[in-house]
C-alpha cells in the first residue's frame, strides 16, 4: 500500500498550530489511487451481507458512498449538527484538538440492520466511538469500522476496544 501512502499530503499546522494533517484529496484525484483505496477498504467485508455503509462527514461519505456502491450496499451519511433536515440523535466528542458533535437521523435504519463505518482518518477515537454509538441508538449493529488511515501514535483503537477495526494504511 505504500503506493497509496505516497499520493498523500501532508500538511503541517493545519487545522491548527502542532497538527500534522493527512490530506487524501491528492490520493482522491488519481484514478487508479481512487480505485485502489475503495477497493482496499470494501475487500473485508466482501460477502459479509453489509446492508448500509455509514459515512462520516466530510471524507467520510466520499469514501463511505463509494465502499457501499462496491459492496452492494445502502448509504447513510452522519453529519455536525444542524445539516440533517429530519429528526436527529447527537452525540458530543472530543478531537485532538477540541471538542465537537454528530447526528444521525434516527429512522436511518431498521432495527439490527448490518452497519459498515467508514471514515477517512482514526485519530484520537472520539469520531469513530460517537458514530458507533450513534448507530447503536438507532439500532444498526455495526460490522466494523474501516479507516484509510490509522495515526497508531494518537492511540485512537483504545476507544474502540471490543470493536472490529480494520484500517488500510498505518502511520
Amino acid at each position: 500500500m505504500d503506493h497509496l501512502k505516497a499520493k498523500i499530503r501532508h500538511v503541517p499546522d493545519f487545522p491548527k498550530k502542532g497538527i500534522l494533517f493527512y490530506d487524501i484529496t491528492t490520493l482522491l484525484s488519481d484514478a487508479r489511487g481512487f480505485a485502489d483505496t475503495i477497493d482496499a477498504l470494501a475487500a473485508p467485508y466482501m460477502g459479509e451481507d453489509i446492508d448500509q455503509v455509514v459515512g462520516i462527514e466530510s471524507r467520510g461519505f466520499i469514501l463511505g458512498a463509494a465502499v457501499a456502491n462496491a459492496l452492494g450496499s445502502g448509504f447513510i451519511p452522519i453529519r455536525k449538527p444542524g445539516k440533517l433536515p429530519s429528526l436527529t440523535h447527537k452525540e458530543s466528542y472530543n478531537l485532538e484538538y477540541g471538542t465537537d458533535a454528530l447526528e444521525i437521523h434516527q429512522d436511518a435504519c431498521p432495527t439490527d440492520h448490518r452497519i459498515l463505518i467508514v471514515d477517512d482518518v482514526l485519530a484520537t477515537g472520539g469520531t469513530a466511538r460517537a458514530a458507533i454509538d450513534l448507530v447503536r441508538k438507532v439500532g444498526g449493529k455495526v460490522i466494523g469500522a474501516a479507516f484509510l488511515i490509522e495515526l497508531d501514535f494518537l492511540n485512537g483503537r483504545a476507544k474502540l476496544e471490543g470493536e472490529p477495526v480494520y484500517s488500510v494504511l498505518r502511520y
